[in-house]
């Protein structure tokens, strides 16, 4: 108890942030001892200048740690700070780990509470139809083989990714840029109490705190350090996914991207990610593989096929042979149906011939259908349907 009141303290200096106040408590031993410093004691600490010792020394006065505590546990009944045993552990390995982190729902879901490493899955609010095909089918395997789907319940890809999870009977856990007890956005008012109820919601800010422009960039920090793996969906030049995917590369996570058409300019960002060395996303069962041998996790996922895991509709919904090519865009169409029609390992010039097509559309339609797991690449730049000889 004592030490969650001092971090509550600190947290209300102003200029003290998340990192100021680990530096604290690293160069002080803890917090308390912190807290009763000297301004030339505090001048030690990296970070502290003349201007903020002198302020925080005016502050802390009119600040008892023990009855802020009190007072904030009332309106806040639920939270964990980094002394507390139930922090998430892998939060604790980044340099700006939130000294205050609120929670509504199961915490059981943590990785250090339970045994389904996280992953987040995140991307553009406004996807296209191959965005929101795919999001939901990985989430959903993903799901099934025992991972926990980390998003920020923002519109488009973060909520397909929640609700597919949901809907597989998964586990999955929303990092907020408001109160744990804010619904934003109000189109995700049903998808916010089902997370509720049957997952988890985190949030840095208390209870009553409002949507702020400036918050959901910040929290893109706790969802890339509570992953084992960032996997961008869909994102533009500017999207905020791209924050988090640049997050977790400097926290040491993986971060795979989905390769997309390069005529969607909500592709740009993904495809930029794949340029500055992150992995292209493979087909499920290979990214099932790669996740399942993460550092750090002696976790083995089930794989797609196996008795009890991934559905023997989802592992068939990855084949050839039950695709609905309607739901395929135009260009991945007349790609299969001409295979198809054709039969056998189809060399690409003879795929442009057949369907008039431009060379760099086959090959990005070519190179999409093999991430989505309907193709086999041959020897000599030939194709065939999976399953096929």
């Amino acid at each position: 108890m004592q030490e969650r009141a001092y971090w509550l303290a600190w947290t209300g200096i102003s200029g003290v942030g998340d990192v100021l106040i680990h530096r604290l408590r690293e160069y002080f031993g803890d917090l308390q001892t912190a807290w009763d410093a000297t301004a030339a004691e505090l001048l030690n600490v990296e970070g502290i200048g003349l201007l903020t010792a002198d302020r925080i020394v005016q502050e802390r006065r009119d600040r008892p740690p023990i009855e802020i505590l009190r007072a904030y546990e009332e309106k806040n009944p639920q939270f964990w700070t980094p002394s507390d045993p139930d922090y998430p552990s892998l939060l604790q390995e980044i340099p700006d780990k939130p000294a205050v982190l609120h929670y509504l729902g199961n915490p059981k879901l943590l990785e250090n509470l339970a045994t389904m490493p996280g992953i987040a899955i995140v991307g553009t609010r406004n996807p296209s139809d191959y965005g929101k095909r795919w999001t939901q089918r990985i989430s959903q395997i993903l799901s099934q083989s025992n991972f926990t789907i980390l998003s920020g319940l923002a519109d488009g890809i973060d909520a397909i990714a929640h609700q597919a999870c949901l809907d597989a009977q998964g586990a999955t856990i929303a990092v907020l840029g408001t109160g744990v007890d804010q619904i934003y956005p109000p189109s995700n008012r049903q998808l916010y109490r089902q997370i509720r109820d049957r997952g988890l919601l985190l949030s840095e800010y208390p209870q009553g705190t409002k949507p702020d422009k400036a918050h959901f960039p910040r929290r893109n920090r706790i969802v890339a350090g509570l992953s084992r793996a960032i996997l961008v969906m869909e994102a533009g030049e500017k999207s905020g996914a791209l924050i988090t995917a640049r997050l977790g590369n400097e926290y040491g996570r993986e971060v795979y991207a989905l390769a997309g058409s390069l005529d969607n300019p909500q592709a740009e960002g993904c495809i930029n990610l794949i340029t500055q060395g992150a992995q292209i996303m493979p087909k499920p069962e290979k990214l099932l593989t790669l996740l399942g041998a993460l550092p750090g996790t002696d976790f083995t996922p089930l794989l797609i096929g196996q008795k009890s895991s991934v559905s023997a509709t989802d592992a068939a919904m990855l084949t050839a042979a039950t695709i609905d090519l309607n739901s395929l865009e135009p260009t991945l169409k007349t790609v299969m149906e001409t295979l198809i029609a054709i039969g056998g390992s189809v060399p690409v010039d003879r795929l442009v011939q057949q369907t008039g097509l431009p060379t760099g559309d086959i090959t990005s339609a070519l190179l999409q259908l093999e991430l989505m797991g309907l193709l086999h690449q041959d020897p000599g730049m030939r194709y065939r349907l999976v399953g096929t000889v």
